[in-house]
């Protein structure tokens, strides 16, 4: 499987994948999103008002598919806003701040907002961003990687600001939502003979109680 570029904006997209980035404010999701949709990194990087979205567009399989990726405030006083982005999301990223253990405390009650407004099979990656700052971390690797076990998340840390998994973070949830899809398309062809129904839309089910997806003990990595 293939997963490079950024893509030629001209070709024909395959599929529209909704994801959101959610956490704390301050944590960095707006720079892992400049990082992975710009490879771009600011230093005065200010506090994301509501809702941003960027897009990306990718090769795999041989199908064109663009990452639609919400970046969602942080700020208490966003979340009824926010909380209505999350439908239609097919992949989520929750993300803390490895120097602040307030962040990660945090982490449970986000997930439980995850879960109460978007689709129950949605593919999910917890996410420790600012790895490079290992002489002020406060959160284990191992604690967070429990964690993710316990709850069924990816699990990865990251530095937006030396770029270390930001690339790997968003492939990995990318993969699973489309090897999901793949498998409902081929389902569906099984019964139709038509493949390919799904192509060209937003996909907005990922489908399947048993697409449970646990942490991989590979998955894990310390920048």
């Amino acid at each position: 499987m293939s997963s490079g570029g950024y893509g030629d904006p001209s070709q024909k997209i395959d599929y529209v994948f909704k994801l959101v980035l959610i956490g704390d404010s301050g944590v960095g999701k707006s720079q892992i999103l400049s990082r992975y949709a710009r490879n771009e990194f600011s230093l005065d990087s200010k506090a994301t008002i509501g809702v941003e979205f960027q897009t990306r567009t990718l090769v795999m399989d041989h199908k064109s598919v663009k990452a639609q990726i919400w970046d969602t405030a942080g700020q208490e006083r966003y979340r009824a806003v926010t909380s209505a982005y999350y439908r239609g999301a097919v992949g989520a990223m929750l993300v803390y701040d490895v120097t602040r253990r307030q962040t990660f405390d945090h982490i449970p009650r986000w997930l439980e907002e995850l879960r109460g407004h978007a689709d129950k099979n949605i593919v999910i990656i917890l996410v420790g961003n600012k790895s490079d700052l290992e002489d002020q971390r406060a959160i284990s690797t191992e604690d967070a990687k429990e964690f993710a076990e316990t709850e069924g998340l990816f699990f990865l840390e990251t530095s937006a600001l030396n770029a270390v998994n930001v690339e790997t973070a968003f492939s990995t949830v990318l993969t699973e939502i489309f090897n999901i899809v793949n498998k409902k398309n081929l389902v569906a062809g099984e019964g139709n003979g038509d493949p390919g129904s799904l192509a060209g839309k937003k996909i907005d089910i990922v489908p399947g109680p048993a697409q449970v997806i646990p942490t991989k003990s590979g998955m894990c990595c310390n920048s």
